[in-house]
C-alpha cells in the first residue's frame, strides 16, 4: 500500500505530538484526530483547546474528543481507520480499539522501553539521573506502555539539558523514526521485540508535592530534579514566607558546613548558597512569586534582604 493511501487515525494532545502529526499529514491520509476535550482557563473562562485539535483544524480533520474514550469509542471505529497511531494522548486505550485497524495501534513513546514506562518520561529520564533516553516506536496492548517494541533511537543526556531540551529532540526524533518504521508496519516486515518486564522501570506523572526542592538530598539530586523540571512544572522552595521558583542551579560536594541542611550558607551580590546533604548547591536562576524571572545576580541587586542563615522550607 501506498503511505498516501493508508486511513490513519491519530491520537494526541500536547506540543509534544505536533511533529508526529505533522509528518503524518504530509505523508498519509489522516482521516481523524483525537485530542483531549477542550479546557477552560483564566478568570475569563476561555475555552483553551490542544496543540493538536489546533493543527487539525488547519488542516481540515476532522476531531473527536472524548471525555471518557473507554465509552465514547464507536465514533473512531466508524471512521474504518488502517491504522492508530498515538502519541501522548493522555487517556488509556481500551482493547476494542486497539483490536480494529489492520495495522494495529503503534505508540511513539518517549523512553528507551521498558525503562520509564508511564506519563512523564522526558522529566523522569533527567530527574532520574539517566545518562541516555530516546523514542520507541511500538505497537499498543492493554498493558501500561508493555507492547512489543518495533524500533527504537536512543540521544544521550548531558548536563546541560533541561526537559525542554528533551523534549524538543525527542520529539523530532520520534516524529523521523515513525515515517521510517511506517512502511515495515504496512507490508508487516518489521520484527516485534517482546520487552523484558524485569527491566522495566515507571514514571508517574509529577505531583506538585514533589516540585518541592528537598535539601535533605545531595547537590546531583537537586540538580537533577532542577533540570528535570525545568521550564514545567518547576522546582520550588519556600524562603522568608515566599515562594521561589527555580530554573536553574549548581552544586558543590564539599564537608566544610555543618549547618542544618536547607540553611543558607553564602549570600553575596552574585551568589545565594543552599546546604544540602553533602555540600551546598548554588541558585543560578529563579522567581519569587509576584516577579519575574532573573538570573540571581539580577536579583540580588534589588533584593534588600540578608537571608544568611535563614532555612529554607522552615514551617
Amino acid at each position: 500500500m501506498n503511505l498516501k493511501d493508508l486511513k490513519v487515525i491519530f491520537m494526541g494532545t500536547p506540543e509534544f505530538s505536533l511533529l508526529v502529526l505533522e509528518n503524518l499529514i504530509k505523508n498519509t491520509n489522516v482521516i481523524g484526530v483525537v485530542t483531549q476535550p477542550d479546557k477552560i482557563v483564566g478568570k475569563d473562562k476561555e475555552k483553551s483547546f490542544s496543540p493538536i485539535k489546533k493543527l487539525a483544524v488547519e488542516n481540515n480533520i476532522l476531531v473527536l474528543q472524548p471525555v471518557k474514550i473507554r465509552r465514547e469509542y464507536q465514533p473512531i471505529l466508524d471512521l474504518h481507520p488502517d491504522i492508530i497511531i498515538t502519541c501522548a494522548y493522555g487517556q488509556i486505550i481500551p482493547e476494542v480499539i486497539l483490536n480494529y485497524p489492520k495495522y494495529g495501534c503503534i505508540n511513539v513513546h518517549a523512553s528507551l522501553l521498558p525503562k520509564l514506562r508511564g506519563g512523564s518520561p522526558l522529566h523522569h529520564a533527567l530527574i532520574d539521573g539517566y545518562d541516555k533516553t530516546g523514542v520507541t516506536i511500538m505497537y499498543m496492548d492493554k498493558g501500561m506502555d508493555t507492547g512489543d517494541i518495533i524500533r527504537q533511537s536512543e540521544i544521550p543526556i548531558h548536563d546541560d539539558d533541561t526537559v525542554g531540551t528533551i523534549h524538543d529532540k525527542l520529539s523530532l526524533l520520534g516524529s523521523e523514526l515513525l515515517m521510517e518504521t511506517l512502511p515495515s508496519i504496512v507490508n508487516q516486515s518489521c520484527v516485534r521485540i517482546k520487552q523484558d518486564d524485569n527491566e522495566a522501570t515507571y514514571c508517574h506523572n509529577i505531583t506538585h508535592e514533589e516540585e518541592l526542592i528537598d535539601f535533605n538530598k545531595t547537590g546531583r539530586e537537586i540538580f537533577n530534579q532542577v533540570r528535570g523540571m525545568n521550564p514545567y512544572p518547576v522546582s520550588y522552595f519556600n524562603l522568608n514566607n515566599m515562594i521561589y521558583k527555580v530554573y536553574s542551579v549548581s552544586y558543590e560536594v564539599t564537608d566544610r558546613y555543618q549547618e542544618e541542611n536547607g540553611t543558607v550558607i553564602r549570600q553575596d551580590k552574585n551568589s545565594l548558597s543552599i546546604k544540602v546533604a553533602d555540600g551546598i548547591i548554588n541558585i543560578l536562576d529563579l522567581k519569587r512569586e509576584g516577579k519575574k524571572r532573573m538570573k540571581i545576580e539580577d536579583y540580588l541587586n534589588g533584593e534588600k534582604i540578608n537571608f544568611k542563615g535563614m532555612i529554607c522550607n522552615d514551617k
